[in-house]
C-alpha cells in the first residue's frame, strides 16, 4: 500500500448537513441552500393594534348596559326611583340574599339546567346523525337539504314560535289531528301546555329545530376534513361504521364538536322569546326560565334591582360555561 492510499483511508468523511441547519438558511439536505423562513414577525403590540377597533365596539355596545346591570343589583331600584320621585339607595348584596334565598329561583335555575342540557344533547346528536346522512346522499339530494336547513335557520324566531304554537294548538292544531289518527291514540282536544313538563317539550322542540340547522352545516365543513386514508384503514383492521367513527371522525371533529356544544349551552340558557311568545307574554312559574325569570321581577313586578341581580347571575353561569370551553381548547392545541 502505498503513502497515498495511506492518507486516503485515514481522510475522515465530511460531515453531514443537519436537518436543523437547512432550516436555519443553512445547507439543504439535497444539496444547495434551503429557503430562508421569510414570514413576517408580529411584535407583541401588533395584535393588539389589529383587535382594537373590535375591542372598543365591544365595549361601546356592551359596556355600559354591563355597568348599568352591575350598579343595579346592588342598589333598591323600583317604579319610584326609575320615574325619579326617591333616589337610588345602596343596598350592598341585598338583593343577592334575597334571591338566593328563595326557592322559587332554585327552581328556575334546576328547570333551567334541564332545559338546557335536554336542548343540548338532541340538538348535537341530531345535528351529528344528519350531518353523517349528508355525506352519503347524492348532490342534488344534498343541496336540497342545505337550502331547507338555511331556510330553516334564517327564519325569524316569531314567525317560528308562532307556526310553532299553532301546530301544537289544542283546537286546531295539525299535531293533535294527525297523531290522534294512529290506532289508540286520542289527542283531539289535548292541551300540550297543561303542565309544565309537556310544554317544556314543546318548546325545546322549537329551539332544537331552530339550532339543528348550524349545528348539521358546521359538522357537515368539518367531515370533510377527516382523511379518507384513514377510514380506510381503519376498515381494513376490522373496525365496523361504529369503530371508524369513534375513534377516527370523532377525535378529528373534537374541536368542532366543543365549539359547537359551548355556544349551544349558552343560546339554550338565554332562551327568552320562544318562552315568552308561546305563553303569550306571560309565562306561568311552571315555565319560567332563568330570563323570563329576571324579565317578570323586572318589568312585571318592577323591582329593577332584584331583576338585574337575576341578571347578573345568569351571567356568571354563562361565564363559567366559557372557561370551560376556553380550557378545552387550550387543552385541544396543547396535545395538537
Amino acid at each position: 500500500m502505498s503513502a497515498a492510499d495511506t492518507t486516503t483511508a485515514k481522510t475522515p468523511p465530511p460531515p453531514r448537513p443537519t436537518p436543523s441547519s437547512g432550516a436555519r438558511g443553512g445547507t439543504a439536505p439535497g444539496g444547495g441552500r434551503a429557503p430562508r423562513d421569510r414570514r413576517p414577525k408580529l411584535s407583541g403590540a401588533t395584535p393588539w393594534a389589529l383587535l382594537a377597533p373590535c375591542l372598543l365596539v365591544l365595549i361601546a355596545v356592551l359596556g355600559y348596559p354591563m355597568a348599568r346591570l352591575v350598579t343595579l343589583s346592588f342598589q333598591q331600584f323600583g317604579q319610584s326611583q326609575l320615574w325619579g320621585f326617591k333616589d337610588a339607595q345602596w343596598v350592598g348584596l341585598a338583593n343577592f340574599k334575597a334571591v338566593l334565598t328563595d326557592s322559587m329561583f332554585w327552581a328556575v335555575v334546576l328547570r333551567t339546567i334541564v332545559f338546557a342540557a335536554g336542548a343540548v344533547i338532541l340538538t348535537m346528536v341530531i345535528g351529528m346523525l344528519l350531518a353523517l346522512l349528508l355525506q352519503r346522499v347524492s348532490g342534488w339530494v344534498k343541496t336540497l337539504i342545505n337550502i331547507a336547513l338555511v331556510a330553516s335557520w334564517g327564519m325569524p324566531i316569531i314567525v317560528a314560535t308562532t307556526v310553532f304554537k299553532w301546530l301544537f294548538d289544542s283546537d286546531y292544531g295539525v299535531l293533535n289531528a294527525v297523531l290522534s289518527k294512529l290506532p289508540g291514540v286520542h289527542l283531539v282536544g289535548h292541551n300540550w301546555f297543561a303542565s309544565g313538563p309537556q310544554g317544556l317539550a314543546v318548546i325545546m322542540l322549537l329551539v332544537i329545530w331552530g339550532a339543528v340547522p348550524f349545528v348539521v352545516i358546521t359538522l357537515s365543513a368539518g367531515l370533510t376534513q377527516v382523511p379518507k386514508e384513514l377510514e380506510e384503514a381503519a376498515r381494513l383492521d376490522g373496525s365496523g361504521a361504529w369503530g371508524v367513527f369513534r375513534y377516527v371522525t370523532l377525535p378529528i371533529l373534537k374541536p368542532i364538536i366543543v365549539m359547537l356544544t359551548t355556544l349551544s349551552v349558552i343560546w339554550d340558557m338565554g332562551v327568552f322569546p320562544q318562552v315568552f311568545v308561546m305563553r303569550g307574554g306571560h309565562p306561568e312559574d311552571q315555565f319560567q326560565l332563568l330570563t323570563t325569570w329576571s324579565y317578570k321581577q323586572a318589568f312585571q313586578v318592577n323591582d329593577y334591582s332584584q331583576g338585574s341581580a337575576i341578571a347578573l347571575i345568569t351571567v356568571l353561569l354563562m361565564l363559567g360555561v366559557v372557561a370551560v370551553y376556553m380550557r378545552q381548547m387550550l387543552k385541544i392545541g396543547e396535545v395538537e
